[in-house]
């Protein structure tokens, strides 16, 4: 979102709760006007409409889904909490969809039209580490819609790609992880900006490289 608004793009930024998102508050405050901030819960029909309503006719020309969770803790072999699991597909693969599907008329308005959703290399079925279900088969289900919503967008002229933002020092990443925000968030400014259709349904890392499944 700094990248963009630096950059004097547009942004529309979304949170769960606006009204304790200080940090928010404060970037928005010195961007010149260039961000607004909306309400938006991914798994709540009616606050996705609302985000939609407050769009209006404006264009969206990169749609970026960033919403997800870990999850608890119970989610190992024969330990594992079925609600929690719930909870985690609702906001990692069907919010994405959710939202993609409220605002594709404004992407559609886009000459040079992108749908970006973050994904993680724990989705991958190269991926052999254990634990982590509901996080893992999360992620490898977002990666199959985004897979299969290219092919139905080609012929819009849609580009749609899940990236994998690597391993950042997030409150999820936690401080012992390989980058920091500011790399990550560069890297993907930079492999979005250079997307074409050729890429449409791959996966990418954030440093460019494809991705595998």
């Amino acid at each position: 979102m700094r990248e963009y608004a630096t950059a004097g793009d547009r942004v529309i930024a979304c949170c769960r709760m606006p009204e304790d998102a200080e940090e928010l508050h404060a970037l928005a405050a010195d961007s010149d006007e260039k961000i607004s901030i909306h309400r938006l819960d991914v798994t709540d029909p009616k606050s996705v409409d609302s985000l939609r309503a407050d769009i209006g006719d404006k264009t969206i020309d990169i749609l970026i889904n960033n919403a997800g969770v870990m999850g608890g803790d119970q989610q190992s072999a024969f330990d594992m909490d079925y609600n929690g699991w719930q909870d985690v597909f609702a906001i990692n693969t069907l919010g994405p969809f959710r939202v993609i599907e409220a605002l594709i008329d404004a992407v559609k308005k886009s000459t040079s039209p992108k749908i970006i959703t973050v994904s993680s290399y724990m989705g991958t079925m190269g991926s052999n580490s254990t634990g982590s279900y509901a996080y893992r088969s999360s992620k490898a289900a977002v990666n199959k819609v985004m897979h299969v919503l290219a092919e139905d967008l080609r012929g819009d002229g849609i580009i749609v790609v899940p990236v994998h933002p690597g391993w950042v020092k997030t409150e999820m990443g936690g401080p012992n992880a390989d980058i920091d925000v500011e790399e990550s968030a560069g890297s993907l400014r930079k492999l979005i900006a250079g997307l074409t259709q050729a890429d449409s349904g791959q996966f990418f890392k954030w440093n460019g490289e494809r991705h595998e499944w």
